[in-house]
């Protein structure tokens, strides 16, 4: 989810931190023993992975598009996802979140669609944190179980299970259906009296109701379904919206579906909790958790521990959580060093988008990764769009060269357009200059989202969901990940050509990254003076102990005549060229001086020192 102007800003306050060159090592060497192997995530989105149907339809029903099931995601998917290189699956949407179905084997209505995005709702209006979005399961009564399959399935094919946290914010009508004993439902014990109390789960709007807001330009369910709409939503008192919109009647761009959590932020912004000292950076999990332990904390962050230690006991190895700039670092301190105390080993992904704090989430939050957004990607679409000269992207590595261990390189996620789409580059080879790098350049993990490696356009509109980003707001079938599925076989059998070649191509990326353990080699740019092809073409090298990995990535539309100086000469002429993304075309080859660099095209060589 993307951070908007309204968002609550004043979550924005960093108390004081210090960061240093030891700490850096500390944390570096506790991150290798956690993780031995470099991530490689594939962002799965469970309702659309196995949908099987083809239909459709805008706006269309669950009857009419059809949608994917725990079930769909079988040994022969996951055997894939283990051979294209990933090792951890990002199941998106899992958490049951408000949609707009019935389920009378539960005792569910349908969500109120006035406070429901898209017919499938927004898998980011959690409504009930201890179970699963009954449309994934084939035995409602038995979702759970499923779920508890899939993560097997999932441990059983080499991989690791992550799923979405989101603190910040939950559905409207958050209710848990059968919650462990002793769990206390959000908002259950509120004084509802009040806009601000520290154990309040959320903040409110003393004597005014909650106006659904409105505008000229939406339909909601694209007007199809006129008789489940009466404009209504039952709550009083009205509650902040989860961007922090404080007005009970949000505007149609805020999340007008979800509701602010309060984690102790009072609303001029002072703090109702201890601040960590900056000591406590370089201190031991065990030593922050006992800092914790031996002070009051929000309700809010007990049962979003709570939460977290449910889904470990369940066999999730990671969680990927939702706009972590949002929630104040502190609770990030206590959550993630009381998770780290049990489970050592689980990965903790945040999505945050001001790089000012990138080091403060890290330190003092606790994180393993961070999105590396505002940098690498954008420096990479600026770049792959012609809008910046490949400067733009040695810039943003620099930016964050220091902890480059610890950011998430991607291209595509669901929040980003997809590559393939008209509103980006057209198509997926002509993404590959900027989706190789993104693979090759970094220590730190990188991730796909699915069918990103068969070049899936997503240039229609699923009603909620617009044209160029795969929907997760509706039931829909996604084509050329369907191509592959091939009902159920997942070996790419109705592919066509061009899929295939360009899945190859992802694979083989990710087989160097893999085969050479690129998160501990260095990376270094090559001077323009050793390789001149203008703006756009970047060329860097990466190093280890005996070998380096030479990169030539074009992103011109036109092939470039490289003028390479002697050394890089001699370099390629003692080289093996060990990858080529120009399907059918032969492999650019020296003459004299110069090389010839095919348009949008990414070479790599391999030699010794």
């Amino acid at each position: 989810m993307k951070f908007i102007k309204r968002a609550f800003v004043i979550i924005a306050y960093v108390g004081a931190a210090t960061f240093g060159p030891n700490l850096l090592a500390e944390q570096m060497q506790s991150s290798k023993e956690a993780f031995a192997e470099k991530p490689v995530i594939y962002q799965i989105f469970t309702r659309l992975y196995g949908n099987k149907v083809d239909t459709n339809v805008p706006w269309g029903t669950v009857e009419e598009n059809g949608v994917g099931k725990f079930d769909d995601i079988n040994e022969q998917a996951l055997t894939a996802l283990k051979d294209l290189g990933v090792n951890y699956v990002w199941y998106t949407g899992v958490l049951h979140h408000a949609v707009v179905n019935d389920y009378p084997e539960l005792g569910l209505v349908s969500d109120d669609a006035d406070v429901v995005k898209g017919r499938a709702g927004s898998p980011y209006a959690i409504k009930d944190y201890y179970s699963v979005n009954p449309d994934l399961a084939t035995d409602v009564t038995r979702r759970l179980e499923e779920f508890d399959a899939l993560v097997q399935r999932t441990h059983s094919a080499g991989l690791k299970v992550i799923i979405d946290i989101v603190p910040n914010h939950v559905a409207r009508n958050y209710v848990s259906l059968n919650p462990p004993d002793g769990t206390i439902d959000f908002g259950a014990n509120d004084d509802t009296s009040l806009e601000y109390a520290r154990e309040n789960n959320f903040y409110y709007v003393p004597g005014q109701s909650f106006v659904v807001p409105s505008s000229p330009d939406y339909a909601v369910l694209g007007g199809r379904a006129p008789d489940a709409v009466d404009g209504t939503f039952d709550e009083s008192p009205a509650k902040w919206t989860g961007n922090g919109a404080r007005s009970p009647e949000p505007n149609i761009g805020d999340w007008y579906e979800t509701v602010k959590i309060n984690f102790g932020v009072r609303p001029d912004g002072r703090f109702d909790f201890d601040t960590l000292p900056a000591s406590y950076n370089s201190r031991t999990v065990d030593e922050v958790v006992a800092y914790w332990n031996a002070r009051s904390v929000p309700q809010s962050w007990q049962q979003f521990l709570a939460i977290a230690e449910f889904w470990l006991e369940r066999g999730v190895d990671g969680f990927r959580f939702d706009m972590a700039q949002m929630v104040p670092v502190e609770f990030w301190s206590y959550l993630n060093s009381n998770i780290k105390a049990q489970y050592p080993e689980t990965l903790l992904l945040a999505e945050i988008y001001e790089p000012h704090r990138y080091r403060d989430y890290l330190y003092r939050g606790r994180m393993d990764y961070l999105y590396s957004k505002m940098e690498i990607y954008d420096a990479l679409r600026a770049v792959m769009e012609g809008k910046n000269g490949v400067g733009r992207i040695r810039e943003a590595y620099e930016s964050h060269s220091d902890i480059d261990s610890y950011m998430l390189y991607f291209l595509e996620n669901h929040d980003e357009q997809r590559i393939a789409s008209q509103a980006f580059m057209g198509s997926g080879e002509a993404g590959l200059p900027g989706a190789l790098t993104a693979i090759l350049l970094g220590r730190g993990p990188i991730m796909l989202y699915f069918a990103q490696e068969l070049g899936e356009a997503s240039d229609e509109d699923a009603g909620f969901g617009k044209a160029s980003r795969t929907t997760i707001f509706d039931y829909w079938g996604v084509p050329t990940h369907q191509r592959w599925m091939n009902n159920g076989l997942f070996d790419g059998g109705q592919s066509t050509a061009s899929e295939l070649g360009l899945r190859r191509v992802y694979r083989q990326a990710i087989e160097l990254l893999k085969q050479h353990d690129l998160s501990n080699w260095d990376t270094q740019f090559v001077s323009a003076l050793d390789v001149d092809g203008g703006d756009k073409v970047l060329a860097f090298k990466r190093c280890g102990p005996e070998q380096c990995l030479l990169v030539l990535a074009n992103f011109a539309t036109t092939d470039v005549d490289l003028s390479l100086s002697e050394s890089i000469r001699a370099l390629i002429s003692g080289s093996s060229q060990v990858l080529n993304s120009t399907s059918g075309q032969p492999a650019p080859t020296l003459e004299g001086s110069m090389l010839d660099l095919p348009s949008q095209s990414v070479s790599v060589w391999l030699t010794e020192h």
